[in-house]
């Protein structure tokens, strides 16, 4: 079969597309032939080395590119109960140093990083969920907001921000302000943002308090604002990052978290079920995996770029 890797570390060009064995699912894993496979900035870093860098990942000879990944289950192991060949699936690979991504024919995963496929969309589609929509959800349990609680999502068009305020809005009742450019206002609020801050305001914290008078219960901040965002936030409240190096002092008693994702089936399954706004801002074939990366980082896409196989491609 065919699968992306990197061999040595470095920019889109890095990507190579090699022929390698199809893999076998051990005890309690499913091979899914894939369909589509969404492209993440952590890809981007990972590709470039970054993740070594910084000691999230061990060197090895190969690297496997990719997390999301929707398809379809053709092989089921060993003691897997609830999922079938022929199942249309959604999965996610938070296992770093592995040679095999989801930028491939074929991915292996543990059932339980698996969840049936949401109903009525297209698999690229399907793609774009689980990285980002899991992120947002286990972001917004670190906060432990209650209904009517009011939170600050900063970059709130992006892949994690918008799920975030969708996620928060219409299934957890919370009152979201959501921080964006100009052009995303009216996105933001069609996803259920209450409250709307212009991305380049001058004082975010000024702005956010005239319009929620102490501060918000908690932020989720996508973009790394760090204190400034933090400033925002009344006395006890909650503060969750996305960024790596962008965990502010918790003054005020404000209790600082930092997500860090990972697998998990059984919230694949509600976020499928939820009915999200999915954002697909292109599709390449596999074998366009360095043009998509090359795309990736000129930014100013909404929604993510996917890579599709052929039916079988590969195999």
């Amino acid at each position: 079969m065919r699968a992306v890797v990197v061999h040595t570390f470095g920019g889109p060009e890095a990507l190579e597309l090699v022929d390698v064995a199809v893999p076998v699912p051990g005890p309690g894993q499913v091979r899914i032939r894939v369909s589509a496979a969404a492209v993440n900035p952590v890809d981007a870093v990972t590709r470039a080395g970054a993740l070594v860098e910084v000691g999230l990942m061990a060197p090895r000879a190969v690297t496997g590119i990719g997390w999301d990944v929707a398809g379809e289950i053709d092989e089921v192991g060993a003691g897997v109960d609830g999922f079938a060949v022929g199942q249309q699936v959604i999965g996610l690979r938070d296992l770093l140093d592995r040679s095999l991504g989801s930028y491939a024919d074929h991915l292996v995963l543990d059932a339980s990083a698996v969840a049936l496929a949401p109903a009525g969309v297209s698999a690229v589609e399907a793609a774009t969920l689980p990285l980002n929509g899991l992120t947002a959800f286990q972001a917004l349990d670190l906060l432990e907001l209650a209904e009517g609680d009011t939170l600050l999502v900063t970059g709130a068009a992006g892949a994690v921000g918008g799920f975030a305020v969708e996620i928060a809005a219409r299934w957890r009742g919370v009152r979201v302000v959501a921080l964006v450019g100009e052009a995303d206002a009216d996105f933001v609020r069609a996803l259920g943002a209450e409250w709307v801050v212009p991305r380049d305001v001058p004082d975010l914290a000024e702005a956010v308090r005239a319009l929620v008078p102490g501060g918000v219960d908690a932020v989720l901040d996508t973009v790394g604002l760090s204190a400034r965002a933090l400033a925002t936030v009344r006395n006890r409240g909650s503060f969750v990052t996305v960024v790596g190096g962008a965990d502010p002092i918790p003054l005020r008693g404000i209790r600082v978290h930092h997500t860090w994702i990972s697998a998990d089936g059984a919230v694949l399954a509600t976020l499928a079920a939820y009915d999200l706004t999915l954002r697909v801002a292109d599709t390449l074939p596999l074998e366009q995996a360095a043009h998509a990366h090359t795309r990736l980082a000129e930014g100013g896409l909404r929604g993510r770029i996917v890579l599709t196989t052929a039916p079988g491609g590969g195999s």
